[in-house]
C-alpha cells in the first residue's frame, strides 16, 4: 500500500525492517512508497555460499580491489542507474540517513580506481537485509557478495536476507522460504547482537573469501 502523505523517518524504517518488510517505489521520480512483504522470501545462507571454480580463480587473482563503506552513495545511485528501478529518490534519501546512523552499509569493487560493482543493506540486530547490487565489469557483484558474506560471518551476523530469489542468487547459493519460516529467522536474528567492521570486508583482510565451489560458466 503506498504511502505519500506520512513522512518517514529512519525510525519509521527500521521498525518495518523489523517487522519483515520492506520498501519500494516504482520509478526514479515515485513519490509514493509501497511496503512489501513477499509471500516467499530470498535468504543467502551464510554456511551456504557458492563458489564457482571461475569465481574462486577470480577472487585470487587480485584483478579486484573490495573495500566497504567508502562509497555508499555511489553504490546506491549506480543500484540506482538502470531503466526500471525501485529505488526512488525518495528511498535513496533515507537510506542515505540510515547510513550515517550507521544502519546501512555498502561493499564496494574497484579495478584501476573505478567502481566497477557493489552491494548494499540494511544491519539490524544480527541480520543483514541486503537491497541492490549492480555489476560493471564480469563477477564484479558476485565478487562483492563473497566479501559481504565473509564479512557478516565475522561480524557476527545470522541472517542475510535478499527479499526475492532470483537466478543469479540461486547460483550463489539463494534459497526461497515461506514467510512464517523468514520470519522465525529474523525474530532470532533481531534477537542477537552483531557488527558490521569495515575492514573484515575488505580484499586486505586476509585469504580470498572461502565457500562451497562448484562449476559454473554464469557470470554477474
Amino acid at each position: 500500500m503506498p504511502d505519500s502523505v506520512e513522512e518517514i523517518t529512519p525510525e519509521i524504517l527500521l521498525r518495518a525492517y523489523a517487522m519483515g518488510i520492506f520498501p519500494m517505489a516504482e520509478g526514479r521520480d515515485d513519490p509514493d512508497i509501497h511496503w512489501v512483504d513477499p509471500r516467499r522470501r530470498g535468504i543467502l545462507p551464510l554456511d551456504g555460499f557458492h563458489i564457482s571454480r571461475s569465481l574462486a580463480r577470480r577472487l585470487r587473482s587480485g584483478e579486484f580491489t573490495v573495500t566497504a563503506d567508502r562509497a555508499f552513495s555511489q553504490v546506491v545511485a549506480a543500484c540506482a542507474e538502470r531503466d526500471e528501478t525501485w529505488i526512488s529518490r525518495r528511498i535513496q534519501a533515507l537510506y542515505e540517513r540510515l547510513h550515517a546512523l550507521n544502519h546501512a552499509h555498502s561493499i564496494e569493487v574497484w579495478s584501476d580506481g573505478r567502481l566497477v560493482g557493489g552491494v548494499y543493506g540494511v544491519t539490524l540486530g544480527a541480520a543483514f537485509f541486503g537491497e541492490s547490487m549492480f555489476s560493471l565489469a564480469t563477477d564484479a557483484s558476485k565478487i562483492a557478495l563473497a566479501h559481504a558474506v565473509r564479512g557478516l560471518k565475522a561480524g557476527g551476523f545470522h541472517l542475510f536476507d535478499t527479499q526475492f530469489l532470483t537466478p543469479h542468487l540461486a547460483s550463489l547459493g539463494g534459497q526461497e522460504i515461506p514467510r512464517a519460516e523468514y520470519h522465525r529467522l529474523l525474530a532470532a536474528a533481531l534477537e542477537r547482537d552483531a557488527r558490521f567492521d569495515p575492514a573484515a570486508y575488505s580484499s586486505a583482510a586476509g585469504a580470498a573469501p572461502s565457500g562451497s565451489t562448484q562449476d559454473s560458466t554464469q557470470t554477474s
